[in-house]
Formats: structure tokens, C-alpha cells, sequence
């Protein structure tokens, strides 16, 4: 899938988890009594405090596809490193034709993205960040590519630790 993995996954145990909705998808299957429809939702989960995950359902209706969506996100809940409100050093997610570039911000600048990435960001706790797409966008590899970004990033600290040496 990605090039970086996050090192740790969390429990959805203990957390205040709020869902937002990405993208709702409507197919139609066309059959002998005309067309019948599907739904599929992506969503992201996250407690506005360093965790998000996202997930993807499929349903005959909407509301179902979006439970199967925070449900199979529950599955997918990572710990964001962040400095403050925005994050520590500018970042570029990739998945297939998708490109995400992050750019930590001064306070109060806000979240200047997309919807997909605003959705993440947002789910996540990050404040003030700027963003930008390339190639893509498709809001599933775009959000697949924040989390591919998101996966890169290292505060300070955890950097000279895993390196053994001290940073100036």
C-alpha cells in the first residue's frame, strides 16, 4: 500500500471518536426491472487530539455503508505526531496518481486544504497547516496519500533517538 507505516496503532477503547463524512459514492447495476443502486462511504474517525483512521463501507443504502465505513476505520486508528497545532517539518504523501504536500503553518492560519484532506487533518487535531494536491484527486487516494504523509512525520526528539545522536 504505502512506502511509510505508522508505528503504532490505537485502541478505539476509552477515545471520543467523531466521524466525518469524505465522500458518499452512488453505482447503479442496471437489470432486467431497471437500475439498481449502491452506495459505498468513505469516512475518517478521529479525536481532534492526535488519532485519526479512516475507513471505506459498501451498502444497498447510505446509512449502512457509512456505519461499515467508521467501523472498518475504528480498525485503522494511528497517533499523529504534531508540534502545537500544526505539524513538525513539511511532509510529501504519495498514493498511485495522488500527491499531497504539507506545510506546517504559524498559529492561526487555519486549515488550508481540500475536503479530503481537511477531513483528515481536521479528524487528526491539526489546526494550522497548509496543503496542496497534485496528479489526482480522487478523494480515496487522497486520502490514502495524507496518511502516506502523515505516516513521515518525526518531532525532534523521536528523530535523535532512533539516529543515537544529538540534533542542534
Amino acid at each position: 500500500m504505502a512506502r511509510h507505516m505508522f508505528t503504532d496503532q490505537v485502541s478505539p477503547e476509552g477515545l471520543t471518536l467523531s466521524e466525518t463524512v469524505v465522500k458518499i459514492n452512488r453505482s447503479a447495476a442496471v437489470v432486467k426491472g431497471g437500475r439498481r443502486f449502491s452506495f459505498s462511504a468513505l469516512v475518517t474517525v478521529g479525536d481532534q487530539a492526535g488519532v485519526v483512521g479512516w475507513g471505506f463501507g459498501k451498502a444497498k443504502e447510505v446509512p449502512s455503508a457509512v456505519e461499515k465505513a467508521v467501523k472498518d476505520a475504528k480498525k485503522r486508528l494511528v497517533r499523529v505526531s504534531s508540534v502545537g497545532t500544526t505539524i513538525p517539518h513539511e511532509v510529501n504523501g504519495r498514493f498511485s496518481a495522488s500527491k499531497v504536500v504539507l506545510v506546517p503553518a504559524a498559529p492561526g492560519t487555519g486549515v488550508l486544504a481540500g475536503s479530503a484532506v481537511r477531513a483528515v487533518l481536521e479528524s487528526a487535531g491539526i489546526r494550522d497547516i497548509l496543503t496542496k494536491i497534485f496528479g489526482s484527486t480522487n478523494p480515496i487516494n487522497v486520502v490514502k496519500a495524507t496518511f502516506d504523509g502523515l505516516a513521515q512525520l518525526r518531532r525532534k526528539a523521536e528523530t535523535e533517538r532512533l539516529r543515537g545522536v544529538k540534533l542542534a
